[in-house]
């Protein structure tokens, strides 16, 4: 185990974390080690206040643990200083949100350039360019024009998947990404990421849907701060496909 948590794509050693409450000290995390792999799609499943919020905080860097370590790609990611983390994350972290988080004023299409626009990555046109092309990969390219009000919310799911991976994360974190989307537009929110995983994506979605969660590769389920299980998803190796040819290589704008 100890070997693999020092080879480990994503590594969490002995990682805990306390918060002081008027009641008391909280234990969120307790002593989780962890390994996620390159290229693999991970489902973190677990009931609110089960810790599945905060043990996705941790790798994004939005907080920081009170003991242990989160180790990503041979990187101490608490380690970082502030404006190290946020060059950090812009370039290795594409995160979704559960309510899009698009902004309103903007089309579709410049939502998806708007990272590569505060990273500096690229000309206008190049930004464009990739920003359509992503967009089409999502399979809502022919709303470009539009504003996340005219289209639904799965269109609006699958740009903000787009926006995530303008510029080219090896890593997706996705938080409860389907909870405001039916059934048909989930599933298609599933494919993508299946698809994305495939073309060498590091994927880890956070739900409370275990028949969602069903479409991963790998299962972990948490309790009080606690991984419980940890599963492979037959349903989601089965139906992964590696029918994508679309390049993302942001750093090549």
């Amino acid at each position: 185990m100890m070997s693999e948590l020092r080879n480990g794509f994503i590594q969490l050693q002995d990682l805990t974390k306390i918060y002081q409450t008027e009641a008391g000290d909280f234990l969120a995390l307790d002593s989780i080690n962890l390994v996620f792999h390159e290229r693999e799609f991970t489902s973190v499943v677990g009931r609110s206040g089960s810790g599945k919020s905060t043990l996705m905080n941790m790798i994004t860097g939005i907080d920081k643990p009170t003991r242990g370590r989160v180790v990503i790609q041979g990187r101490e990611v608490q380690s970082l200083k502030e404006n190290q983390m946020a060059r950090w994350r812009g370039r290795n972290l594409g995160i979704i949100f559960q309510f899009y988080q698009l902004l309103p004023v903007l089309t579709l299409l410049e939502n998806v350039m708007l990272p590569m626009q505060l990273a500096g990555l690229g000309t206008l046109a190049q930004q464009a360019k990739r920003a359509y092309a992503l967009l089409k990969l999502v399979g809502v390219a022919e709303h470009w024009k539009k504003r996340p009000s005219m289209v639904s919310g799965g269109q609006q799911q699958s740009t903000a998947i787009a926006r995530a991976l303008a510029n080219d994360p090896p890593i997706l974190i996705a938080d409860e990404p389907t909870g405001n989307l039916g059934t048909r537009a989930g599933a298609n929110i599933m494919r993508i990421f299946q698809n994305l995983a495939a073309q060498g994506k590091t994927i880890i979605m956070v739900t409370h849907d275990r028949e969602l969660a069903g479409h991963a590769q790998r299962t972990l389920t948490i309790e009080d701060g606690r991984i419980t299980n940890d599963t492979n998803g037959l349903e989601g190796a089965r139906s992964m496909r590696a029918d994508l040819n679309v390049s993302f290589r942001g750093n090549q704008l």
